[in-house]
């Protein structure tokens, strides 16, 4: 049975029901979802519109949503009930394909000038997934469907797991105001999303070029100070193994990027020595060997260790190829940033915005 989305008007104990129109609102709804893609029912960043896929087709929107799952969102104009879903199910088989790299160079094809990072940060608030495209929704928008695209949808939908889905918007008038009203043949809710599977992250994750690491540098009054850092060439994290873990994967060689959080990025160097106990650290300073405890430090860097040093202040020395001092401390929108005190580095995004702000060569 067709959906059927009814509008009244109460005037007192009076109800006059408002006609619905679809007149000239498919032709509208593509730049309407654009304008304003929440109104499908969740936040998506709009990256592409009339994508042209590998197989000569259209894709009318193309969007990402805060887990970074990619949205096919196919109109129905005037599509027959088994076009419109066979086609948004190829559209849907080819974006399956597509890796970081091609969903960026579509946005960039979208908005020139304005990085993907940049726009999702702006967004959703917070930093682009390494994983991009680990899982697609699939949305057809009409203003009325035909009992048999129904039930196509439900079947895919309700019996096979497949997230695709029909919204339907009816435009209605009255009295010199225009409403658009929404709704979803298969509960909004009770979607499911296909969990990614193992090839999908292959393909979609950004590679790392095993050489780049992300370090926080988090600084405390009592405790920890960048100023110390930059003038003697150490980074440093302890208190918890949670926080000392994964300095012990640096390496000699390994390019580090220092981030204070909250502060922006103020340091790219190269690593000199694996991660030792503070007190048994050594820096390379005028030239010599020197122990990090016999310099003149404004931090204390006092975690007491247990037996297995799990809360033991612990560092790194590392060599400066450009730190500066925490007030002019780099940061754009879209940029990298981890709870962990290093992280491999995968996100060329940053990369390239630190390189040109400290004038990196590579």
């Amino acid at each position: 049975m067709g959906v059927e989305m009814g509008l009244w008007r109460a005037d007192g104990d009076m109800l006059t029901r408002i006609t619905a129109t679809v007149i000239g609102l498919e032709a509208q709804l593509e730049s309407y979802i654009e304008s304003d893609p929440s109104m499908l029912g969740e936040m998506l960043l709009i990256v592409g519109r009339q994508v042209t896929t590998a197989h000569g087709g259209y894709i009318d929107l193309l969007a990402i949503d805060e887990t970074a799952a990619v949205h096919v969102i196919e109109l129905k104009r005037d599509k027959t009930p088994r076009d419109v879903t066979a086609q948004t199910l190829d559209y849907g088989s080819w974006v399956a394909t597509l890796g970081r790299a091609e969903i960026i160079g579509i946005f960039a094809s979208y908005r020139p000038g304005v990085a993907l990072e940049e726009a999702f940060e702006e967004q959703f608030g917070g930093t682009l997934p390494d994983m991009i495209n680990a899982n697609q929704v699939f949305t057809i928008v009409a203003a009325s469907v035909d009992t048999a695209t129904e039930r196509i949808v439900r079947f895919l939908n309700e019996d096979f797991g497949i997230p695709i889905n029909v919204v339907f918007f009816r435009h209605f008038h009255d009295n010199g105001a225009a409403y658009l009203a929404r709704t979803w043949l298969v509960e909004h809710d009770a979607q499911s999303v296909a969990t990614p599977s193992t090839t999908g992250k292959t393909k979609t994750r950004e590679p790392w070029n095993g050489q780049d690491w992300y370090v926080s540098f988090g600084e405390s009054p009592a405790g920890r100070h960048w100023a110390d850092g930059m003038k003697y060439g150490f980074v440093s994290g302890g208190g918890d193994k949670w926080f000392s873990r994964t300095l012990k994967n640096l390496t000699a060689g390994s390019r580090v990027f220092v981030c204070i959080p909250k502060t922006g990025y103020v340091g790219v160097g190269t690593v000199l020595d694996e991660a030792k106990r503070f007190d048994e650290s050594t820096v390379l300073h005028n030239g010599s060997a020197t122990a990090l405890n016999a310099l003149p430090l404004e931090g204390t860097y006092r975690h007491e260790g247990d037996e297995d040093d799990d809360n033991a202040e612990w560092a790194v020395p590392v060599e400066w190829t450009h730190a500066i001092p925490r007030e002019q401390g780099f940061w754009k929108p879209g940029m990298f940033a981890n709870q962990n005190i290093a992280a491999k580095l995968r996100n060329q995004f940053t990369i390239d915005q630190v390189s040109e702000a400290f004038g990196l060569d590579d």
